[in-house]
């Protein structure tokens, strides 16, 4: 009996921001996109199912490499004992089973500053994780705790620390322990012109590390440094850095440089960046644009406005999609779904849902590398079958993981645009 399954009727979103009007072949057995002709001449068996996208756009799944947690899960909170590291792993396997309703497909969990001795016990937990029907985890973001404290955001400043060990790489080793020689995908957050950072900085993308630029004070130069030695990305670019300036544009100055490519994460809330700076950001520099999310655990659409209790000392405020450290003015992360940035992206830059969703797909694959640049955010033979069919106003029809279907939208209301997926050959599954 064949296994595979076809998508017909709609448009492919395309690595370079086009969108072309051909069918789609996988193969639900090994969860990869397949040639459908090829497939047809080896087993002359026709496709188990056809889906009519109805005129829709198949996307690859979305992927967001900063993510703090969501549905009420904190990544960065680990209660002590075996029971504390179940529930910390129900509550990673409950977010990546919940994200792709966002169209979400891979995510990378951020743990922001902690206290030194968590780090191990966290890193262990947050190696690359899949179960079924459920977003894949990719490994950790580290996000601190070498940052610089002018720029430090809602991060605790008495956790902060400098590299001041000698040599530097060992005040890295120290407090990632062994997590920083773990497989998989793995991101650090640091500043380079914090001491001893910079010095670290070729080791740790030798040893596979994304290095990425973020709550930093550091000038033009520091920056293009940092880039010449290895790191190839920046954390929510306009956040925790100096604001641009005519004579030394900062860490934001990489934007205009043509040979240091370096990536730039943006949160496209409207909150963190104003529109029109997600416009300039994204005609300066449009191929390494990549969108994050940077949500926090209290991203649920579910859960009201109001004041919600974090950790000892620390409440959140929840106003929409505004997330502030309670009794102050500090953006907290976000609130955002992922799939609404990608909208966001495409209206406020005035581009096409193509062109948005390869912030979202194409360039975190790339930035991270190694096996997830090779197998995952194009659309293309040989690549996972993780999907996403969007309606063209930017929502999220169904979501697709290694080949099954994990999520379809609900029913439409009356006088809703988009309609559920229709089955050209047998029975709806759900």
């Amino acid at each position: 009996m064949s296994d595979i399954i076809r998508f017909t009727n709609g448009y492919l979103a395309q690595a370079d921001g086009t969108a072309l009007k051909a069918d789609l072949y996988i193969s639900r057995s090994t969860g990869k996109i397949i040639s459908g002709q090829q497939s047809y001449y080896t087993t002359e068996l026709a496709p188990a199912r056809t889906i009519d996208l109805q005129g829709g756009l198949l996307s690859p799944g979305l992927i967001d490499v900063q993510i703090n947690g969501a549905y009420g899960v904190d990544f960065s909170e680990l209660e002590d004992g075996d029971a504390g590291e179940a529930a910390f792993l129900a509550g990673l396997d409950k977010v990546a089973k919940r994200i792709v309703e966002t169209g979400t497909t891979s995510f990378v969990p951020t743990i922001i500053t902690q206290k030194e001795e968590l780090y191990a016990k966290l890193l262990r937990l947050l190696r690359p994780r899949s179960t079924p029907a459920s977003a894949h985890s990719l490994g950790y973001h580290a996000e601190g705790p070498f940052l610089h404290p002018d720029r430090r955001g809602a991060h605790n400043n008495a956790l902060l620390l400098t590299a001041s060990a000698r040599p530097p790489i060992e005040s890295f080793n120290k407090v990632y322990g062994p997590g920083l020689d773990q497989p998989g995908v793995k991101m650090i957050t640091a500043a380079p012109d914090v001491e001893g950072v910079m010095e670290c900085v070729e080791n740790l993308v030798e040893r596979g590390v994304t290095f990425s630029i973020g709550h930093s004070d550091a000038s033009l130069e520091v920056a293009q440094a940092a880039v010449d030695r290895g790191a190839n990305m920046i954390t929510h670019l306009f956040n925790a850095m100096p604001p641009i300036h005519h004579r030394d544009p900062g860490v934001i100055g990489l934007l205009g440089d043509p040979i240091r490519e370096a990536y730039y994460g943006i949160i496209v809330d409207g909150l963190h960046s104003h529109p029109n700076t997600v416009r300039i950001a994204y005609g300066a520099a449009p191929e390494r644009c990549i969108l994050v999310t940077d949500a926090q655990w209290i991203m649920d659409p579910n859960l009201p406005d109001g004041v919600h209790h974090w950790r000892e000392g620390f409440s959140f405020r929840k106003e929409g999609l505004r997330v502030v450290i309670d009794g102050t003015n500090t953006l907290a992360g976000s609130a955002i779904p992922f799939d609404q940035c990608v909208a966001n992206l495409s209206h406020w830059a005035a581009i096409t849902l193509p062109q948005a969703l390869v912030c979202a797909t194409h360039h975190p694959a790339q930035m991270l590398g190694g096996e997830v640049g090779r197998t995952k955010g194009r659309l293309e033979l040989g690549m996972d079958a993780d999907l996403v069919v969007f309606g063209w106003d930017g929502k999220v029809r169904s979501t697709w993981v290694m080949g099954d279907e994990v999520y379809r939208a609900p029913d439409v209301t009356q006088g809703d645009t988009i309609k559920p997926l229709k089955e050209v050959n047998g029975k709806a599954e759900h």
